[in-house]
């Protein structure tokens, strides 16, 4: 088919963004580059009528943003061309098939080979061994130097979603930025808060008037005046006010064999079935033969087993006894050693998957072993958070983490009566729904909520407007609670947007009607930083710095944003006399229009105001 705009659109300027892809992550990613960070988006799509085609081209037709939709079965070359790869500064391949994915990055990367690639995939080996080959073809291929400019992303729903999902699970925190392990909310405090809690910076000032525009990254002394009667956005990490004297999820040798699973009921109604059988047989050997009774007891163990001699040459109702011994055990056999096998499987599992202790509290509960709850359970455990794992199938991706991590698991289908209640909902701190059935998240949420209406409760569900309706109607529900909803492509998209603006784009948060960047800047070579103080080089509702990057050069890693690990390489609250050097790397939080005058001259389509 031909590949032609859906309607009219301007070709598109150098530098644009193109995204392909026609799902939610798709919809949400082109809303968030063109709002957030105002740059013009190319989406490429199979169909206008299909999937979250509707939404994307009320983007571009009414939605006041600069947005321009093209058609196209496939990403060939063709239809990448007509999305204006050529010239595009960055490229995010957010197609649900891996293939199709992998494809069109071999082909961008072909067409322009200075393009920014932002690929989504679910396999998180073959994403690296792909992301490895894409960058070496670019190396391979521009020689002036630059190379380094040029960068492959591979990211994948359930890394990019967990931090939000951990961040709500224990603090509540909505507006959330990661940055070196740790995680970073964005606080709103009232004014006549007395004993605000530790935060680190003052991010804006609530408006004088409603419907006014925040006052961002004031200074310190408009701070300090605003605090008395305008309400503030300050930064905070999030902290998990664990007690250091508490082992959690610590491995430990279990407390006992389950050795109650090796004999459940059926195996011994098997066993008794059978030793009943055997004195039945004995009985009528005995009966017949005339022999004692231990010799007779033997004779028919032979025969039910299918051991013994043929009774030839005997009489006929040993015969008769022999042939209906040998068909009672070939029948009852089977049965007993399928038994036997079931209770080995289940003994197995009941070893490697323990049940929750009687006494934890404080816990979370996590529903759902899946690829976004593997992720989370992950984070969890690195964060020291006491877990409680609820999964229907004994053989979820999940298990195997569960098991390595000394987390118990319950097995079992939470709409059934007393699952939860085995998790200890009622003395748990937090309930995190993430199984992929949207029924049964708001099903174990309300639950929950019966069993504890003040309980934080945080549900993955796939639609966003389904999401805003739940999350709605549970507020008004139970307005005590602490209820949040959250979409995996909402969650998702900031941070793919962040790595099409470029990896030192950490993350964003909006301040009522305005939008705060958090990047990781290289000070060399720009003069607004580099041999400033850190009180010098802030700019009043442009930019602030607020961390250092105190790990060398050399080592420094490329991503700060996405790193689950805890490297702790970044140091907060610095002295405002410290210098900045050209060897330095700073966090900064800007407006838009800040960090485009700071990355100004660039290259690779940076914020343009």
């Amino acid at each position: 088919m031909s590949t032609l705009p859906h309607h009219p659109t301007p070709p598109p300027r150098a530098g644009h963004l193109v995204v392909c892809g026609d799902d939610a992550l798709a919809q949400r990613l082109s809303y968030e580059l063109a709002h957030v960070y105002g740059e013009h988006v190319t989406v490429l799509l199979p169909s206008v009528h299909r999937n979250h085609g509707p939404q994307i081209d009320d983007l571009a037709r009414g939605g006041g943003l600069s947005v321009s939709v093209v058609e196209a079965a496939e990403p060939t070359d063709d239809a990448l061309r007509s999305a204006g790869v050529s010239g595009a500064s960055a490229l995010a391949l957010v197609y649900r098939d891996d293939r199709a994915n992998i494809h069109a990055a071999l082909r961008a990367r072909r067409i322009n080979p200075r393009i920014r690639l932002v690929v989504r995939l679910y396999n998180r080996k073959l994403g690296r061994h792909l992301q490895e080959l894409l960058d070496r073809a670019v190396a391979a291929r521009v020689g002036d130097g630059s190379a380094g400019e040029v960068t492959t992303t591979v990211l994948s729903d359930a890394d990019t979603a967990t931090p939000a999902l951990v961040a709500a699970a224990i603090a509540g925190a909505g507006k959330v930025v990661q940055a070196d392990g740790l995680l970073l909310r964005a606080a709103e405090r009232p004014a006549d808060e007395r004993d605000p809690a530790p935060y680190l910076y003052t991010l804006a000032l609530a408006s004088d008037e409603p419907g006014g525009s925040p006052e961002l990254l004031p200074d310190d002394a408009a701070a300090a005046a605003g605090r008395a009667t305008r309400g503030r956005t300050v930064l905070e990490t999030i902290s998990l006010e664990e007690s250091p004297a508490t082992p959690v999820n610590r491995p430990r040798l279990p407390p006992g064999l389950p050795v109650a699973t090796l004999f459940p009921r059926r195996l011994r109604y098997a066993i008794l079935g059978l030793i009943a059988l055997l004195f039945v047989f004995a009985g009528l050997t005995w009966w017949v033969t005339g022999d004692p009774p231990l010799r007779a007891a033997y004779r028919s163990i032979l025969d039910v087993f299918g051991m013994g001699e043929p009774a030839l040459g005997e009489g006929t109702g040993r015969q008769i006894v022999q042939v209906l011994s040998g068909l009672a055990g070939l029948a009852l056999l089977p049965v007993l050693f399928a038994v036997v096998l079931e209770s080995l499987g289940t003994f197995r599992t009941a070893t490697t998957q323990r049940p929750p202790p009687r006494a934890i509290a404080d816990h979370v509960v996590l529903l759902g072993l899946g690829k976004i709850g593997t992720r989370v359970l992950d984070r969890l455990c690195d964060l020291g958070v006491r877990v409680v794992c609820v999964e229907r199938d004994p053989q979820a991706l999940g298990i195997t983490t569960a098991h390595a991590r000394r987390v118990p698991v319950v097995i079992g289908d939470v709409t059934r009566e007393g699952v939860l209640e085995a998790a200890h909902i009622g003395t748990s701190r937090a309930l995190l729904a993430l199984t992929s059935d949207d029924a049964i998240n708001l099903e174990a949420a309300l639950y929950a909520r019966e069993v504890d209406p003040e309980l934080r409760v945080v549900l993955r569900l796939f639609d966003d407007d389904f999401a805003r309706t739940v999350y709605g109607t549970l507020r008004e529900s139970y307005p005590n609670a602490l209820t949040r909803s959250r979409s995996v492509s909402s969650l998702s998209a900031p941070a793919f947007a962040g790595a099409v603006m470029g990896r030192q784009i950490l993350g964003a948060i909006s301040v009522e009607r305005e939008v705060l960047l958090f990047a990781a800047i290289d000070v060399a070579g720009r003069p607004e930083l580099q041999g400033r103080t850190v009180a010098e080089s802030f700019r009043a509702g442009m930019w602030r710095v607020l961390a250092l990057d105190v790990a060398d050069p050399a080592d420094r890693r490329a991503d700060l944003g996405t790193d689950a690990a805890p490297q702790r390489d970044l140091v907060w609250e610095l002295h405002p006399g410290y210098l900045l050097r050209s060897t330095d790397r700073v966090v900064l939080a800007a407006t838009r229009q800040g960090l485009a005058e700071l990355l100004r001259g660039d290259r690779g389509g940076m914020p343009t105001g």
